[in-house]
């Protein structure tokens, strides 16, 4: 049977992360001019089979002990609106490909392998203080043409009543790939900004805030 879409376990507050031994870190901060986020393309690999699994945990698919392969990260960060409070009780929707950059669906022709241990996907809820966190593995570059490879990213649907639903992409910081993608170079550079995660050390979380507009 499969699960409901959001679980207890997807509300991130801090009694759920502590009892996961993940521990939640000093929220992040507000972006200075509260600017939204722009739209980005959902792409094709969205999925379209649902999971019983879609928890904060992408590193392991439900009890299963064996892990994801590569890189594990965290990715914390809030919601926000466009006048820098807090927007609680967001749906937060991330899906991303392996670390081998191969999406587990049924569309996706990359040639490189699937990760059966990769969740893949997670559907989350913001706490009363905008907050969301999530683990995962860095997902992998990967060929959308000849002549052009995505740089690792990590798509997001973000979606509150009363505000205009985003869907966008999550770049990481310093990857090379960022320079010359297609897609995050149509943007200006300031809002190209606003899509990339940033960490204050190898060991310290991606920070990533999402803006979102009243209706």
């Amino acid at each position: 049977m499969i699960k409901k879409t959001i679980s207890r376990r997807d509300v991130l507050g801090a009694t759920a992360v502590v009892g996961t031994g993940i521990t939640l870190g000093t929220a992040s901060k507000s972006l200075a001019a509260a600017t939204v986020t722009p739209p980005h393309t959902e792409g094709p690999f969205y999925p379209i089979v649902d999971q019983a699994d879609k928890d904060f945990d992408l590193t392991q698919i439900g009890d299963n002990d064996v892990a994801a392969m590569g890189e594990v990260v965290i990715v914390e960060g809030r919601v926000l609106d466009d006048a820098g409070a807090p927007v609680a009780d967001a749906v937060v929707d991330i899906w991303q490909a392996n670390a081998a950059g191969r999406y587990a669906h049924e569309r996706d022709p990359n040639p490189a392998p699937l990760d059966p241990h990769f969740q893949g996907w997670a559907i989350l809820k913001s706490d009363a203080e905008g907050r969301y966190r999530f683990k995962t593995v860095r997902p992998g570059a990967y060929p959308a043409s000849k002549n052009w490879t995505r740089p690792p990213h990590i798509h997001f649907k973000v979606s509150r009543r009363g505000y205009r639903e985003i869907t966008t992409q999550m770049y990481f910081e310093n990857e090379p790939l960022n320079d010359v993608d297609h897609l995050l170079n149509e943007l200006p550079q300031a809002l190209q900004t606003t899509l990339i995660a940033t960490r204050e050390s190898e060991s310290a979380p991606f920070q990533f805030n999402v803006v979102l507009a009243k209706v």
